[in-house]
């Protein structure tokens, strides 16, 4: 079943006063389905935490409208559901952390670091951040500070925010977790683990709605272009 039809049954079935209260509405109402649970928490965290993002920016562009629909691929039949829980989490007074921390229980006991999730979902924020061509110092700060409550280092963010800002010649080393001068070897081995991690199967694999999947091959293309830029490098030196 479509995550929109799932999120259209979640919004016709729950009263919601706030969406402070969506994140234990969805634990609440699919207690007894995981996956669905995890899918549709998923869905909801990139609807509140692009709607927070869009409010800390002070203007909500186009480019950001469709970038935002860009990633969700929201049928016409839907969008009224999505938007309504989209503007009420940009009217509810309650901060953005807040929602971050109640996310960062979507994987219980783990870290950022090791929980795909929540990595998937700031790197979800960043393309619609990056929209406009530019990540304004609001957004860039918001999404610090998401990162932060998700446990995210900042070697990982920093990887992160490589894949969508270029910050010059050593941005494929980056990407890639590497320092420039690393031996042809333990680079390839690098990128391997890279591609077996990141692979949009495993995407699926931990349940995340298929609607997204574009957070996955973005994601997948900027390692490979990384790795073949990193590759030329190192076979000229």
């Amino acid at each position: 079943m479509s995550i929109w039809i799932r999120i259209t049954d979640f919004v016709s079935a729950t009263a919601i006063p706030a969406f402070s209260a969506v994140i234990e509405a969805v634990r609440t109402l699919f207690e007894g389905d995981p996956e669905t649970r995890r899918r549709v928490a998923f869905s909801v965290a990139m609807i509140a935490l692009s709607a927070k993002m869009a409010k800390a920016d002070g203007v909500v562009l186009q480019s950001e409208v469709d970038a935002f629909k860009e990633i969700f691929d929201i049928p016409d039949e839907h969008a009224e559901q999505v938007s309504m829980l989209y503007n009420l989490a940009k009217q509810d007074v309650a901060g953005f952390d807040s929602y971050a921390t109640q996310l960062a229980n979507l994987c219980g006991s783990q870290e950022g670091e090791n929980c795909p999730i929540l990595r998937d979902i700031i790197d979800g924020l960043f393309h619609i951040a990056k929209a406009d061509n530019f990540i304004h110092g609001n957004e860039l700060a918001f999404l610090r500070e998401v990162a932060t409550i998700f446990q995210i280092s900042e070697a990982e963010f920093d990887r992160i925010l490589s894949r969508h800002v270029d910050k010059g010649a050593s941005d494929p080393y980056r990407i890639l977790g590497l320092t420039p001068g690393v031996a042809y070897s333990d680079a390839r081995a690098a990128y391997m683990e890279l591609v077996r991690e990141h692979h949009p199967d495993n995407f699926l694999a931990r349940g995340l709605p298929m609607e997204f999947m574009k957070i996955s091959t973005d994601r997948m293309a900027a390692i490979n272009d990384a790795w073949q830029s990193v590759e030329a490098d190192l076979k000229r030196q």
